[in-house]
């Protein structure tokens, strides 16, 4: 069953299922940084950015906001790290170059391609339930209408004159007549 026979819904099912790529992260954006690093009077920790691989969807950025992201980087050994999105930025906050170096930026990478084949393989799930319903719907729909055409409004004996006249008669004395 194509995309297009399921209408609009379908199309959108098809849709959210043609980011295939797990969303990672690509360089640090480095004009994001504070400007007295690695000065006496650079900060220990600090908000750094990276570039999504790809543009997040909104069950991406909703699943990094979520608290089972912080829970996730806390049992991994940074629990004053936070994640935010921002269009195709990560914000990394209460990190800095170092501690990303040394194993929280493979910690976030592994994050993001488990959550985002977490993502994927629900939409996988939702769209084959979607389809499967979709069908049963059609099925369900046709045997209806063949039932529906199955159905005659005709009589059983055949009409004679006699009958007819016999039925305006009986019309008539029932008050189907013209009133005047």
């Amino acid at each position: 069953m194509s995309a297009h026979s399921l209408g609009a819904y379908g199309q959108q099912m098809s849709t959210q299922l043609k980011n295939d790529s797990a969303l990672g992260l690509g360089a640090v954006l480095v004009g994001s940084l504070p400007a007295k690093l690695m000065t006496d009077e650079a900060p220990d920790r600090y908000t750094v950015e990276a570039v999504f691989t790809r543009q997040a969807d909104r069950d991406e950025v909703a699943a990094i906001h979520d608290g089972a992201t912080r829970d996730y980087l806390s049992t991994k050994g940074y629990p004053t790290v936070e994640l935010h999105v921002s269009d195709r930025r990560l914000e990394i906050h209460n990190t800095n170059l170092e501690e990303l170096r040394d194993g929280l930026a493979q910690v976030i990478a592994a994050h993001l391609s488990e959550m985002s084949a977490t993502i994927r393989a629900e939409r996988e799930v939702a769209s084959a339930r979607f389809n499967e319903a979709s069908h049963r719907e059609q099925t369900r729909a046709a045997v209806v209408a063949a039932l529906a055409e199955s159905v005659m409004f005709s009589s059983s004996t055949p009409h004679t004159d006699e009958d007819t006249s016999a039925r305006a008669d009986e019309w008539i004395s029932e008050g189907g007549a013209a009133r005047s």
